[in-house]
C-alpha cells in the first residue's frame, strides 16, 4: 500500500472529546499544580512507547493526550509493510524524547478500535491530541515525511492545546536497562573519514556514495545523515552559474526549478533565511507535485542546517502556516 498524507486541519471528535481551549487551560492547570508540588513529572524512556488495548485506551490514549500528542500505530504481526515502519516509529519515538507517546494497537486483537477509527488498512498512523483524532498518514511512508508530519503535529499540540511534551528521566532509563548508558559506536570511522576526504577532494559524488553506506547499516547516524545533505547539495550546486541561476529565478517566479536551484545557491552562499523564505514562498504559490517538490527540497535543506537551529524552527513554523 502507497503511503498517503493525511491533513491535520481536519480534526475529527472522539467520546468525552473536550473543547480546544478547555485542553489548554486543562494542561497549564496540570502543570502548575505539579510545580507546586515540586514535581517534575519524569517520565522514564520505557514509557515513550507503549501496548494499547481497548481496555486501556481512555487512559493510556485520551487521557494521556491531554498533556502529550499520542501517536497510534495499527498494526498486526502478519502485515509486512508493519515490520519496517513499526521499528521507525520507536526510534523517533526515542529520539524525539517526550516530544510525543507512540501508542502501538494490535489491530486483530483490538477489532473494535479498528472499527472506531474507521481503518481500512494497515499500517495507519493516526493522532491523538487534547482528546481529538487526528489521520495522519497510511502505508510505510518515508523517514523524512514521517518527521514533517510529527514535527506540525508536536506544532500543532503546542499552538492550539499548549501542550509542551513530556520531561524525560534518563536516570531512570538507565535503571531500566539495568546498567549505566553507553555510546553504541558502529565500525563506520573508515567510512566517514573516506566522505570527509572525498569531500576535500570534491568528489561530492564519492562522498555520498560513502555517507549512503553507513545509513544503510545505521540510519539514525547523526553525522552520516548531515553530511550526505551537504554532500548532495554541493553536487546540485557544481558547475552552476550563480549569476544565470539568480536571474533566472527573478525573471520566473513561478518557475519551481528556478526556485529551487536558486535556494540551493542561497543555503551554499550562507544566505540561509534568503533560502528557507523562497521556497516557504514557493509552496504557498503552489499546488500538486509543484509544491510537493518546493516542500521536500525546504525538508533536505533542513537536513542540512540541522534541527536544532532556529532558523530551521522558524521556517518550519512558516512552513506548518502555508500548509494548513
Amino acid at each position: 500500500m502507497q503511503p498517503r498524507n493525511m491533513s491535520m486541519s481536519g480534526v475529527v471528535d472522539l467520546a468525552a472529546v473536550k473543547a480546544a481551549g478547555e485542553a489548554k487551560a486543562k494542561a497549564e492547570q496540570t502543570r502548575a499544580e505539579a510545580a507546586r508540588r515540586g514535581d517534575t513529572g519524569a517520565v522514564p524512556p520505557s514509557s515513550l512507547v507503549i501496548d494499547v488495548d481497548e481496555a486501556g485506551f481512555e487512559r493510556d490514549v485520551l487521557q494521556r493526550s491531554a498533556e502529550v500528542p499520542v501517536v497510534i500505530d495499527f498494526w498486526a504481526e502478519w502485515c509486512e509493510p508493519c515490520k519496517q515502519l513499526s521499528p521507525v516509529l520507536e526510534r523517533l519515538a526515542r529520539e524525539y524524547n517526550g516530544r510525543f507517546v507512540l501508542a502501538k494497537v494490535d489491530v486483530d486483537a483490538n477489532q473494535m478500535l479498528m472499527q472506531q477509527f474507521q481503518i481500512q488498512g494497515i499500517p495507519a498512523v493516526f493522532a491523538v491530541v487534547a482528546g481529538q483524532a487526528l489521520p495522519l498518514f497510511q502505508g510505510a511512508a518515508p523517514e523524512i515525511q514521517i518527521r514533517e508530519t510529527l514535527d506540525q503535529l508536536i506544532q500543532v499540540g503546542e499552538q492550539r492545546f499548549g501542550l509542551t511534551g513530556l520531561t524525560v528521566d534518563a536516570e531512570a532509563g538507565a535503571a531500566d536497562e539495568g546498567a549505566e548508558p553507553v555510546e553504541q559506536v558502529g565500525p563506520y570511522d573508515a567510512l566517514l573519514e573516506a566522505a570527509v576526504r572525498a569531500l576535500d577532494a570534491n568528489d561530492f559524488g564519492g562522498a555520498a556514495q560513502a555517507y549512503r553506506n553507513v545509513l544503510t547499516d545505521d540510519p539514525g547516524n547523526t553525522e552520516a545523515k548531515l553530511g550526505l545533505a551537504q554532500a548532495e547539495l554541493l553536487a546540485r550546486v557544481q558547475g552552476l552559474d550563480p549569476q544565470q541561476v539568480r536571474k533566472d529565478a527573478a525573471e520566473q517566479p513561478g518557475d519551481v526549478g528556478a526556485q529551487i536551484t536558486a535556494a540551493d545557491l542561497d543555503l551554499v552562499g550562507g544566505h540561509v533565511d534568503d533560502a528557507f523564505g523562497r521556497l516557504v514562498e514557493t509552496v504557498r504559490r503552489t499546488a500538486g507535485d509543484d509544491r510537493d517538490k518546493a516542500r521536500l527540497r525546504l525538508l533536505e535543506l533542513f537536513e542540512v542546517i540541522g534541527s536544532d537551529d532556529p532558523r530551521v524552527t522558524a521556517a518550519r513554523s512558516a512552513l506548518a502556516r502555508v500548509l494548513f
